[in-house]
C-alpha cells in the first residue's frame, strides 16, 4: 500500500497507533458495555447475512428478499453507513474478556513475522477476541447458515473460523473484484461472478466447498440502460487513498485544459475522508459525486466514460459500456494493474497525461457500442440467458443448498 492510504488504517508512528488502541478500548471494548442491543427480529435458527459496510448489505440485500427468515447482521458498533438502522446486532461486549491473550498473540505473531507484528501491533489488538465472542453466539443462536459477502476482514475471517468449529454452514457471495492476494476461498458455498474470480482463488490456495459462477447479482437492475452514447461527453474519475491529491489535482487540471468540452466528475470513495475543500477552490468546474448518497452504477449512469487506478469500478463501467480507462495517479509499484485488467484486456491503460489526453481525445470521436462484451470472462451471465437475473440465478443456487445443508428443515 501507498503510506497514505497505510496510515488510514495504520499509523506509522507507534504513538499514534498507540492513540488509536487507546480510543478503540474506550470506545469499542468499554463503550460497548454501556450500548444497548435491541433487536428487531430474533436470531435464532435464522439465515444471517453478516455485512460489515454498506456495499456488503447492497450484495446481500437481494437475499433477504428471496429467502424467508434471512437476516441482516453486523457485529455492535460496525459502522454499515446509511443502513445502520436496517441490521440487527451481535453484542461484541464480552470480547474485552478475551484481551488476557493479546501479549501472548503479539509474541507469536513476532515469532512468526518478526517486526511486522509490532509495526502494526494495533491491527492484532482489534482483531483479539472476535473468534471466542462469535463462537458464544453461535451456539447461543444456532443460525441455519451464515452468509457473507467479504472473507478478509478480522471480524468476517473470525466469523467464518467460529462457523466451522460450531457446525454452521457458511455461504460466500463475491461483492467485487477480488486478487490473487485474498486468503484462500474456505465456505462451503461460494457464488462467484465469473472465471476470472474462480481463476485467481485457486491461485491463492485450495478452493473449499462448491462454487458456481451466478454473474454480478448487484448490476441486474443496471445492465438493461447500457450506455448508448456514440462518443465521450461526461467523464468520471474514481478515486481512493491511494491517490494522492497533488496528482488528482493535476490530472483534472490536464484533462480539463486540454479536452475543455467534456463534463469532468470526481468521485472520491466513500471511504475516503481527505479534504477535498482545495481541490474544489482550485477547480470549480469539476463536478462531484458522493459515494454515500449515490452508489455507484448511479454514478456511471451519468457518465460516459470513466478513468481510474486500481479500483473494481472499470468492471462495473465496462458492462455498463462506460469507456474505462486505467490511469495510475501514483507510482506505487505493489498495486500495478492489482485486479488483472489491463493484462486481461478489460480496459487500456495510459501511461501518462499525453496518452490518457489522447484516448480520451479520441473515444470523444467515437465511443464503441460493444465494450460490455470485453467482460465475459469476469461475468459468467454475460450474453447468456440469465444475463440481468443474476440475483434470481444466486438465489435459486442458494436456496437449492440451504435446502441440502445441515440443519435444514425436514
Amino acid at each position: 500500500m501507498s503510506p497514505a492510504a497505510l496510515s488510514g488504517i495504520s499509523p506509522a508512528s507507534p504513538l499514534k497507533r498507540l492513540a488509536r488502541v487507546g480510543a478503540y478500548a474506550a470506545l469499542r471494548l468499554v463503550g460497548h458495555l454501556f450500548q444497548p442491543i435491541r433487536n428487531q427480529a430474533d436470531l435464532r435458527g435464522a439465515v444471517w447475512l453478516y455485512v460489515v459496510s454498506a456495499n456488503n448489505y447492497e450484495a446481500l440485500q437481494f437475499i433477504q428478499q428471496s429467502q424467508p427468515g434471512a437476516l441482516l447482521v453486523a457485529g455492535q458498533g460496525k459502522n454499515i453507513g446509511r443502513y445502520n438502522g436496517a441490521v440487527q446486532r451481535l453484542s461484541l461486549r464480552r470480547k474485552l474478556l478475551y484481551y488476557w491473550q493479546y501479549p501472548g498473540a503479539l509474541a507469536g505473531l513476532w515469532r512468526l513475522v518478526g517486526p511486522r507484528a509490532w509495526r502494526f501491533f494495533d491491527l492484532i489488538f482489534y482483531a483479539i477476541g472476535y473468534y471466542e465472542v462469535y463462537r458464544r453466539a453461535l451456539r447461543h443462536y444456532r443460525p441455519r447458515a451464515v452468509v457473507l459477502a467479504n472473507d478478509h476482514n478480522d471480524d468476517t475471517r473470525a466469523l467464518l473460523l467460529a462457523c466451522r468449529a460450531e457446525g454452521i454452514p457458511t455461504a460466500y457471495v463475491q461483492h467485487a473484484s477480488v486478487s490473487a492476494n485474498f486468503p484462500p476461498l474456505g465456505f462451503d458455498l461460494s457464488l462467484l461472478e465469473g472465471q476470472d474470480a474462480l481463476d485467481k482463488y485457486r491461485r491463492c490456495g485450495p478452493v473449499r466447498g462448491r462454487v458456481a459462477l451466478v454473474g454480478m447479482p448487484k448490476a441486474d437492475a443496471y445492465l438493461a440502460r447500457r450506455n448508448t452514447a456514440p462518443a465521450v461527453r461526461r467523464v468520471g474519475l474514481a478515486c481512493n487513498i491511494h491517490d494522492p491529491l497533488p496528482a488528482l489535482a493535476d490530472t483534472l487540471a490536464y484533462l480539463a485544459q486540454t479536452l475543455p468540452a467534456l463534463t469532468l466528475t470526481l468521485r472520491p470513495h466513500p471511504s475516503d475522508t481527505r479534504d477535498f475543500g482545495p481541490l474544489r477552490r482550485q477547480l470549480p468546474q469539476v463536478q462531484w459525486s458522493d459515494a454515500r448518497q449515490q452508489n455507484v452504477f448511479e454514478f456511471l449512469a451519468t457518465q460516459d466514460a470513466l478513468v481510474a487506478a486500481d479500483t473494481s469500478t472499470h468492471l462495473e463501467a465496462t458492462l455498463l459500456n462506460v469507456a474505462s480507462v486505467y490511469y495510475r495517479f501514483a507510482a506505487n509499484p505493489l498495486t500495478d494493474d492489482y485486479y488483472g485488467y489491463v493484462a486481461n484486456g478489460l480496459v487500456p491503460r495510459a501511461a501518462d497525461l499525453p496518452a490518457l489526453g489522447a484516448l480520451l481525445g479520441a473515444l470523444a470521436q467515437h465511443k464503441p457500442a460493444d465494450l460490455y462484451r470485453r467482460a465475459a470472462y469476469y461475468n459468467a451471465t454475460l450474453g447468456t440467458p440469465d444475463e440481468g437475473h443474476s440475483q434470481p440465478l444466486a438465489a435459486r443456487v442458494l436456496g437449492a443448498w440451504l435446502e441440502e445443508a445441515p440443519g435444514a428443515p425436514a
